[in-house]
């Protein structure tokens, strides 16, 4: 299964689509879902036949779907099926396991060419994904579902089903926030930004490693400072005075404030060009606030901060 060839392999020689659009009567709790949503199941381990296949398919776009092809003649069928299915109930919903008697569903058992079983395939997505053949140990089966999760999370297959009849599980509560970032998460909600930057400094100046509060910050301080502001008119400000520090560094702030980050990050650069080398700092100073409020790993940050590399030397 690590192979990422494999699911391409599979998918070239598994046609489903014969499967995908028959009319049956669904297994209760089995309607298609949002990728990413829950979706209630009658059970994390259940029967799948020729006719309910089409809803396995698409519950397989909110959580990915093991496929036990199995048969009751079948020693190894007996011994793996258990460690499936006891594996599958631990990962509490981030998996279902969908039985296939090959000989009761034979276009299921042809259509995945089931040519020795036990065999185990995913459904990511609604798309075929080879897991193993035969009886195989459950530190491997542990294994390579970890992995499947892992694929299926790359594909945005990270939804999680609820058995009928049993609560939902609860949220892990949140950590309380630390006192000072309470009190700055408080006076934000009031409005009173001169407050919580208060209550982050205080925080800062406790813990200068503390990157939470380093982050809250630089956003209040642009709450701050953008807080009342005319657009317009900070517009006609800047238009008047090209070369205005605080008219451009204003609307510098209003651009990244409404998401204009491109904007913001240009207005500045093309200022810090065209000013003197003494009057430039203000200017690098907020650039590298704004950067900071972005995320240096934007490709907009990592491009802009070229750019003032560029300028500054």
């Amino acid at each position: 299964m690590s192979d990422p060839t494999l699911g391409a392999a599979l998918r070239g020689a598994v046609d489903l689509s014969t499967l995908r659009n028959r009319p049956a009567d669904a297994p209760a709790g089995t309607d298609a879902a949002e990728p990413g949503s829950g979706v209630a199941v009658p059970s994390l381990v259940m029967d799948v036949t020729d006719e309910t296949f089409a809803q396995v398919l698409e519950l397989s776009r909110t959580v990915p779907v093991v496929v036990d092809l199995w048969a009751e003649w079948c020693g190894p069928c007996k011994q793996l099926s258990p460690i499936l299915e006891r594996v599958v109930t631990e990962l509490d919903g981030r998996l279902v396991l969908a039985k296939v008697d090959v000989d009761a569903n034979p276009q299921l058992s042809q259509a995945f060419r089931a040519q020795s079983i036990p065999m185990v395939v995913a459904l990511v997505g609604g798309q075929p994904v080879p897991l193993f053949t035969g009886a195989v140990p459950e530190q491997q089966v542990r294994d390579v579902f970890a992995q499947l999760l892992q694929l299926a999370a790359q594909n945005g297959v990270t939804g999680s089903v609820t058995v009928d009849g049993e609560p939902a599980p609860e949220e892990p509560a949140e950590p309380p926030l630390p006192p000072l970032h309470a009190e700055a998460f408080e006076a934000i909600e009031s409005g009173d930004y001169a407050r919580a930057i208060e209550a982050y400094d205080k925080a800062l100046a406790e813990n200068p490693r503390d990157a939470e509060a380093r982050a809250g910050l630089g956003q209040v301080r642009l709450l701050d400072r953008v807080q009342g502001v005319d657009l317009q008119e900070a517009r006609a400000a800047a238009a008047a005075a090209p070369t205005g520090v605080d008219a451009q560094l204003t609307v510098a702030d209003l651009d990244l404030a409404g998401g204009h980050v491109d904007d913001a990050f240009g207005r500045l650069l093309d200022l810090f060009a065209q000013l003197p080398v003494d009057d430039r700092a203000p200017v690098r100073e907020r650039l590298l606030e704004l950067f900071a409020l972005v995320g240096d790993t934007d490709p907009r940050v990592i491009a802009a901060r070229g750019r003032l590399a560029s300028l500054l030397f």
